[in-house]
């Protein structure tokens, strides 16, 4: 599936095959992640928002946050090392503080960046619990299929991110069907690793001829 693809049944499809995806990663893994995005789609933002007119998050929420962003990527032990020992009021006010300044996702992000272990994709991770219809979660699947490349993980890069995830949840949305930029963000990263993980086929040097037994170079 092309970014550029609009087809809405097929986004609909990525989008219905996330859940799967997530099981199948936590039993790959053997980890909790099933529960973490349990608690990260549904239960996350029901909290905050049951704290208006100041929404925030506390330090728990934010490590419990991490665990989920790491374990359905990367893992970075250091990261939840970090935000675990972070003071609950120091979270509390930037977290207040971002929330309040949307939509201007720029000063968002900049809110939670001074947080210690928090750069933009992290901090997209909070502002994608509160408000998915405007931010969603800076994942290395999307980053490719949007952009190209997931080695940039600067605000600049997050910003043109999170414009064409806008532009394109714009285009699906329509004729009853409704897709935010997190819904698009989701459908990317189920769609890209239902393709990781598939069967690969013409492994067999012998039938795949674009194999050699040329010397690999170094990268």
């Amino acid at each position: 599936m092309e970014f550029e693809c609009c087809d809405v049944s097929i986004w609909k499809e990525a989008l219905c095959g996330y859940a799967s995806q997530i099981k199948s990663l936590s039993v790959n893994k053997k980890s909790n992640l099933v529960s973490l995005d349990e608690f990260y789609c549904n239960e996350l933002p029901s909290l905050i928002h049951q704290r208006n007119p100041n929404p925030f998050i506390t330090t728990h929420e934010l490590s419990q946050l991490m665990q989920w962003k790491l374990t359905r990527g990367k893992w970075r032990p250091r990261l939840l090392d970090f935000v675990s020992s972070l003071d609950d009021t120091v979270v509390k006010t930037a977290s207040q503080k971002a929330f309040q300044s949307l939509p201007d996702i720029s000063k968002a992000i900049s809110e939670l960046t001074v947080l210690k272990g928090v750069g933009p994709a992290t901090a997209s991770t909070v502002l994608a619990a509160f408000a998915p219809e405007l931010a969603p979660f800076m994942s290395d699947e999307a980053m490719v299929a949007a952009l190209g490349n997931s080695k940039d993980y600067s605000l600049k890069q997050y910003l043109a991110f999170t414009d064409k995830l806008q532009t394109k949840a714009k285009e699906l949305s329509s004729e009853g069907v409704s897709f935010t930029p997190s819904d698009v963000e989701r459908a990317l990263w189920s769609y890209a690793v239902g393709k990781s993980s598939a069967p690969k086929l013409n492994e067999d040097p012998k039938t795949n001829p674009k194999k050699s037994s040329k010397r690999k170079r170094k990268n």
